[in-house]
């Protein structure tokens, strides 16, 4: 069988202007890098704001399991089943990051048929931005140490700094660190720690800044440390602002790229789900929805995560209404949900499907609180009996939901021309009442619990000791209406990654809270989630190398 990879190169790629202009973009408005990607000026994106906006589908998917779902991969396919069938559809993705690309997860351009491409080049350095958003961060942390080192005058309290380094790399051995050793000319000795830069705040601030002048505000606000008398220090108190917003400038312009069918795809920004907000840039999705009669989107793991923070940060945070939501399983996984092991998934079994398939329905359910419709899209394997099927669509049945079978994977557009009519249907239908999980005035601590509650289905959350008190500091110095950020482990509903299924009456224990000024809200870290992850014991960079023409090898 042909690798993502084989597939993407056998497909002859389309010059970036002609893509472009598929999308309504001058050439002129392009900043190319190379023949294949280009970022778009801002002197376009000026011009394109008056435009009425195209209606935003969501991709999101089950709690993930080893044997995969195919989120990314359905977004792509059916943005391209959508242009076949003559909407003018844009594909907003996310950037991959490096650390999964080198440790366990592979990349993230798609696979099969259905893929954002050049793939190796989006999977690896793409156009910078994450090296951007990188040294911005560790700009900010130089500035923060050379700061103590002359004094402290504005206060910075060195055994309560909150601002951590960043490194888009898995690397457990960073994730504490001590700083300043060797005596006085290297610095004030402290602890410290780096975060993966999809886990950082630059990152989320980048993802939901509305424009430059945004994103300096945003930077602005972003706190590094509080004083001994408990206000706060900020980059702003620190004149890091500048230097940081001219590093993230050329970054924070959308990158246009295509699928293997030609479809025009914004690929820009990329929090990871799990311990930050999951989502493409802002940017992007405006721009998109300007251009486009329809923009598709995915936000990042199960709809517990990604999807909740989609609408109750990325949605509130925007002004952006969803118009419809596609929940993405395969039968292989509601297996596993189902407690098959990934060794025994090529096996028929009616009944684990039956099990499993709880956590599909659950998360149709939680989409539905939003008040936006939805569509289950089940990525069909070869391996698939029509009797496991069934067993999937007799689930939905007292839901309403409709389920459309789907193999873009093989067939590109055409095996996603059905959950495309769908979609437009759901579209055309207005249905659509979009609101957040819970008003932006309620207590943070409350907001936890309504998303534990609702979201999870937990009976209540478990506070670490001093937690609620840091809520109430957050809320007492103006921070009380942030959206909370939840960050947790991917592959449960609860905080334990080996409880699959739909377990209810679990606990969330809250460890942790983190106030994200600059990004507008509050991360609560919850069970033993990690903001730096580690690599596997055989981490995918094993498998990756340089063929003797130069060509990459192994990226999947």
């Amino acid at each position: 069988m042909a690798s993502d990879l084989d597939i993407a190169r056998s497909v002859k790629l389309r010059p970036i202007a002609e893509i472009a202009a598929r999308a309504g973009i001058a050439e002129a408005a392009l900043l190319p890098y190379g023949r294949h990607k280009a970022k778009i000026d801002y002197e376009f994106i000026r011009s394109v704001q008056d435009r009425p906006d195209g209606a935003l589908v969501l991709v999101t998917g089950i709690n993930p399991t080893p044997a995969g779902e195919g989120k990314t991969t359905t977004t792509i396919g059916l943005g391209d089943a959508l242009n076949a069938a003559g909407h003018k559809t844009m594909i907003c993705l996310r950037e991959p990051s490096l650390g999964p690309c080198f440790g366990v997860k592979g990349g993230a351009t798609g696979g099969g048929f259905a893929q954002v491409a050049p793939m190796e080049e989006i999977n690896l350095h793409f156009t910078g931005d994450f090296h951007a958003i990188t040294t911005a961060d560790n700009l900010l942390s130089a500035l923060v140490g050379n700061h103590m080192y002359w004094g402290n005058p504005l206060g910075i309290d060195p055994r309560r700094i909150t601002w951590r380094r960043a490194l888009d790399m898995n690397d457990r051995a960073l994730r504490h660190v001590v700083l300043g050793l060797g005596g006085p000319a290297n610095g004030v000795p402290r602890e410290d720690g780096f975060d993966i830069t999809v886990a950082s705040e630059v990152m989320a601030v980048f993802c939901l800044a509305s424009d430059l002048d945004d994103l300096q505000a945003r930077l602005g606000r972003m706190v590094v440390a509080p004083r001994r008398d408990g206000t706060y220090v900020t980059a702003t108190d620190l004149k890091a602002v500048g230097a940081m917003a001219a590093l993230l400038r050329d970054a924070l312009m959308p990158n246009l790229v295509q699928t293997l069918e030609g479809s025009p795809a914004l690929v820009h920004g990329g929090p990871f789900a799990n311990i930050a907000h999951g989502c493409n840039s802002v940017m992007a999705t405006r721009l998109g929805l300007k251009l486009a009669d329809v923009v598709v989107t995915e936000a990042g793991f199960g709809a517990d995560l990604g999807g909740e923070k989609f609408f109750d940060i990325k949605c509130r945070a925007a002004g952006l209404k969803p118009a419809a939501a596609v929940v993405v399983a395969t039968v292989r996984a509601l297996k596993m949900h189902g407690g098959v092991e990934k060794a025994a998934l090529g096996q028929e079994d009616v009944a684990a499907v039956t099990r499993g398939v709880a956590n599909l329905a659950r998360h149709v359910e939680n989409v539905r609180k939003f008040g936006v419709p939805a569509v289950v899209a089940l990525n069909r394997f070869t391996g698939d009996s029509d009797a496991e099927i069934g067993a999937v669509r007799a689930a939905l049945a007292p839901l309403g939901a409709k389920l459309v079978l789907c193999t873009h994977w093989a067939d590109g557009a055409r095996g996603a021309a059905e959950l495309a009519a769908e979609v437009s249907a759901m579209i055309a239908g207005g249905s659509a009442d979009f609101r957040p999980l819970y008003p932006s005035d309620m207590a943070l601590s409350d907001k936890i619990r309504t998303i534990a509650r609702e979201i999870y289905r937990a009976a209540d959350v478990a506070f670490g000791p001093s937690v609620e008190k840091r809520l109430a500091g957050f809320e007492q110095a103006g921070y009380g209406a942030s959206p909370i950020c939840i960050a947790k482990t991917q592959y449960s509903f609860s905080s334990d990654p080996a409880l699959r299924g739909a377990p209810v009456g679990h606990v969330l224990p809250v460890r942790e809270v983190r106030l994200s000024a600059g990004a507008g809200f509050v991360v609560a870290l919850a069970g033993d989630v990690m903001t730096m992850p580690g690599l596997p014991r055989v981490p995918s960079s094993e498998a990756i190398g340089l063929g003797p023409d130069g060509a990459i090898h192994g990226l999947f």
